[in-house]
């Protein structure tokens, strides 16, 4: 467990009326967790393994048991839950861990009044507008005030979604985006799809955007080189060509940078995201310097007739450290106003 707030927040003095509220993202290998006392004051964060505990319920009571928490909130009657798997339903079966439940049946083991269970990209992507400072800017372009954000993130899988507005606020897109058709623009992905056909009879975006698809790029890359190709992880595949020590690797990450640039290009001109295009997910906020010396932003602009369309849309990587808490609140906050 791993603790992060620091003493001057182990006392929370709540602006909610119900009380501090709890907010979580749960991802396919850790549970985080929170409180938040005001609009925007989170504390008292923990990342819980998700191996260690049977069901959700069971990361979250502990939660609410650690001692410092139970001193800030004796009861927590109001939660938001980010969790990395489609919510289409009361009932909520993960794809990537053996966790599922009833929304309803959990928030009544719990003990909460409110509990709202939403798709991580849903709240990824309404996290945006309350980003500040914690984005980087790639590239040129200046945003449009009152038109869509898209929002595209490669980690374990690749996550999608849109940020819509309306008179009433923001609307996020429940999107499976990256299960979209891969879409070659080169020779070199020609032969990189061609490879990965002797795979999967269906080469998704996600096959080539992830950790698994950085790895597959690098395959292919060898087979096409007629190069020797090691049996590297995606970690590796990265720590090598960041250190400058593998040639294949280093062009291994220079292709999936050009290749989400394309597709984050298709999202920007499919949703008319004249507010911009963020990054999120694991893998591109830790390339730093070497993403945004890539081709991806070249290749973002690349689009014939819209290159100059292209151009005047900016592209953010996320830097927050959680940025589903901020989407969460906005969502869970809009649920109680309701």
């Amino acid at each position: 467990m791993n603790a992060m707030s620091t003493p001057a927040q182990q006392i929370l003095v709540t602006a909610f009326p119900g009380g501090p509220r709890l907010l979580a993202d749960v991802g396919g290998t850790n549970a985080r967790f929170a409180l938040e006392s005001a609009p925007g004051q989170v504390s008292h964060i923990h990342v819980l393994p998700g191996a260690e505990y049977p069901t959700l319920a069971a990361a979250l009571q502990a939660y609410l048991a650690v001692p410092d928490v139970v001193a800030a909130a004796p009861a927590v009657r109001h939660g938001a839950i980010a969790i990395a798997n489609p919510v289409t339903g009361d009932y909520v079966r993960m794809t990537n861990h053996h966790w599922e439940f009833s929304i309803e049946g959990m928030r009544q083991e719990c003990g909460f009044e409110v509990l709202a269970v939403v798709n991580d990209f849903t709240a990824l992507a309404r996290s945006l507008p309350f980003l500040g400072e914690h984005k980087r800017q790639v590239g040129g372009g200046a945003a449009v005030a009152e038109t869509p954000l898209g929002l595209i993130g490669a980690g374990t899988g690749l996550g999608v979604s849109g940020l819509i507005p309306g008179p009433s606020g923001w609307t996020a897109l429940l999107s499976e985006g990256g299960h979209v058709s891969f879409s070659p623009v080169n020779e070199t992905e020609v032969a990189i799809l061609q490879f990965a056909w002797r795979e999967f009879e269906h080469v998704s975006a996600e096959r080539l955007m992830s950790g698994a698809g950085i790895e597959l790029i690098y395959r292919a890359l060898a087979d096409h080189r007629k190069l020797p190709a090691e049996a590297l992880t995606p970690a590796e595949i990265a720590r090598r060509a960041l250190a400058g020590d593998c040639a294949l690797c280093d062009e291994a990450i220079e292709t999936f940078c050009g290749m989400l640039g394309t597709i984050g290009a298709n999202l920007a001109v499919t949703l008319g995201a004249q507010g911009g295009i963020y990054i999120g997910g694991g893998i591109v906020p830790k390339l730093g310097a070497r993403f945004d010396r890539s081709c991806f932003r070249a290749r973002f602009e690349a689009k014939g007739r819209f290159r100059q369309y292209l151009s005047g849309i900016p592209t953010f990587v996320i830097t927050a450290e959680y940025p589903a808490f901020l989407g969460v609140s906005a969502i869970l906050a809009e649920r109680l106003a309701g």
